[in-house]
């Protein structure tokens, strides 16, 4: 069912760029306007150049962001920075970090997916995404021609696929071994035995992909690729842009983590803050933590006491802007049941993301569908230290701590053709832009 197979990958010339680590970025929606800056001060070949340009006041339609990474793309090609494999390859790579202060090894494959419409049921999505956001994704695609970062889906890899391909590199050294500012070490092997493309290609025509992370992405191939057929007269089924690059991790592997994605609210009115709780204990069970506001390390051991518990509760915590204590809130058995009945699908209803969406968001503090997609009003992090930042430093009005969406989750959504909402997964640690890119010129 998928298409998977090589391609001639554009990889730094280790020749020009010897240290690796400081090109390379993690993807686009994760690096925040100052940490950008940091990139681009870094090294003047880093990928967020391409990536996630820097505006500037002067921007106009022919010298923006998205032009000038054009720009730093072909310079860099024609300057040996970067440099297109001759052979096509298959790429491997291996992420070594800690969970619980465990080591663990998570393996991807990168490689060229036929782009298919989610309606054939074979490459699933199971998130909503921002409209914003991929009408800037195809301009920096229309300007640019290429894939800068990987589309990072997840397959049942029963046939240990990924198995015969680290089998396949034992002994082979990487084309890339270095650790990023998180301290995860990452290396990347060029495969190119054709024997072992067919073999892995085979092996994916019955596999169904789940997109991880990247929808945006994965929508504005679709959407450029429609663009194209519309405006390219020399368009065909065999242009490159019927094709994305993805990274593809296996589903049973150890190293495949999700995180939570928290929310954090602004321009929530004074009166909305204050009759929130007394509309949540109609639902929730609700337990008041005090903590310091000058001690975060400490509130966010508190927190985590606070949404521990055992499988099947629905847990959040909420910080009020200029409160000394937050709020646990548990889910009454029945409630979602009762108020939304067969509007939401079963599988749906036990979604964390959907409770806090439908019945947080939407029944009690009033948000209609324009608000939910707006990238202004709702913040996200991953990071909880990060959350308890934001409210105990009074940037965000409201802030929502809740659980990771857990892996099978995922896939059962997914098959199932429906939609969690935006920002319901955070994998860990993201698939890092930048170690592989790929013309989308024919």
């Amino acid at each position: 069912m998928a298409e998977i197979t090589s391609f001639r990958g554009i990889l730094y010339n280790t020749e020009k760029i010897k240290n690796i680590s400081d090109v390379v970025t993690p993807p686009y929606d994760v690096i925040s306007d100052k940490e950008r800056d940091v990139f681009y001060n870094r090294h003047p070949n880093s990928a967020v150049r391409l990536d996630k340009g820097k505006p500037t006041n002067a921007d106009t339609g022919h010298d923006n962001p998205h032009t000038r990474a054009a720009a730093y793309f072909k310079n860099w090609v024609k300057d040996g920075i970067l440099i297109e494999d001759s052979d096509p390859a298959l790429y491997l790579t291996a992420v070594e970090f800690n969970v619980a202060d465990k080591p663990v090894t998570r393996f991807g494959l990168i490689a060229r997916v036929r782009l298919e419409p989610f309606d054939k049921g074979i490459v699933l999505p199971h998130e909503t995404t921002f409209s914003k956001v991929k009408t800037e994704r195809l301009e920096l695609i229309k300007a640019c021609r290429a894939n800068f970062s990987q589309i990072f889906s997840i397959f049942s890899d029963q046939e240990n696929i990924l198995g015969l391909l680290t089998n396949s590199i034992e002994n082979m050294a990487p084309v890339f071994d270095f650790s990023d500012d998180a301290g995860h070490r990452h290396k990347l092997w060029r495969i190119t035995d054709p024997l072992m493309h067919q073999k892995v290609s085979d092996a994916f025509k019955e596999k169904k992909l789940f997109i991880a992370d990247g929808h945006h992405r994965y929508e504005t191939a679709l959407n450029y690729r429609k663009w194209l057929i519309e405006n390219d007269p020399e368009f065909n089924s065999v242009h490159p842009a019927n094709y994305t690059m993805m990274y593809l991790c296996s589903i049973q592997d150890p190293g495949l983590v999700i995180l939570p994605t928290h929310r954090l609210l602004t321009t929530i009115s004074k009166e909305t803050q204050n009759s929130f709780l007394q509309k949540a204990e109609t639902f929730f069970d609700i337990a008041k933590y005090s903590f310091d506001p000058s001690d975060p390390v400490t509130t966010q051991q508190q927190l985590d006491q606070a949404m521990a518990g055992t499988g099947g509760e629905h847990k959040f915590s909420v910080f009020i802007k200029n409160r000394k204590e937050f709020y646990a809130l548990k889910l009454k058995t029945g409630v979602m049941d009762n108020i939304f009945g067969n509007e939401i699908e079963a599988p749906l209803k036990e979604l964390d993301v959907i409770i806090l969406t439908r019945l947080i968001f939407v029944k009690l503090l009033g948000f209609d569908d324009d608000m939910l997609d707006d990238h202004d009003l709702i913040n996200f992090t991953s990071k909880k230290i990060n959350a308890i930042t934001a409210a105990t430093a009074g940037t965000h009005d409201m802030v929502f701590i809740l659980n990771p969406t857990q892996n099978d989750q995922v896939t059962r959504i997914a098959e199932k053709g429906l939609i969690m909402p935006r920002k319901s997964t955070y994998y860990f640690p993201k698939a890092i832009s930048g170690q592989v890119m790929r013309s989308l010129t024919p």
